[in-house]
């Protein structure tokens, strides 16, 4: 589950980043990136560790909220599908070239 998060928010912190302040970007970077402690953070900053954790959660709300209302990660992962489909259709020998058409449209119209 722990992974589970820290990579979804490390992908929602690659597409949103730029609609967040720098002292958030920082703490973000710091925390699931860099994978300092709340305490390294802190001791950073000349804060409190609650004020990094505070921090660190409001973005995680803010930047689920971003991707409630524009779904940039879902549309990104729904291409990824699409990619690796149209990849074994390729791939595949009995894979007939309407298929092969039909995954490449739906690919075309995902954006």
């Amino acid at each position: 589950m722990l992974l589970e998060k820290t990579t979804r928010m490390n992908f929602l912190f690659d597409f949103y980043q730029a609609l967040l302040t720098e002292k958030q970007r920082s703490y973000m970077e710091l925390y699931y990136l860099d994978d300092h402690s709340l305490g390294e953070i802190a001791g950073s900053y000349e804060v409190s560790r609650q004020a990094v954790y505070d921090n660190i959660r409001r973005t995680e709300a803010m930047l689920e909220e971003y991707e409630d209302k524009l779904r940039l990660l879902e549309k990104f992962q729904q291409r990824q599908r699409m990619l690796q489909e149209l990849t074994v259709a390729i791939q595949d020998d009995d894979a007939t070239l309407e298929a092969r058409l039909a995954l490449i449209e739906q690919l075309k119209e995902s954006d």
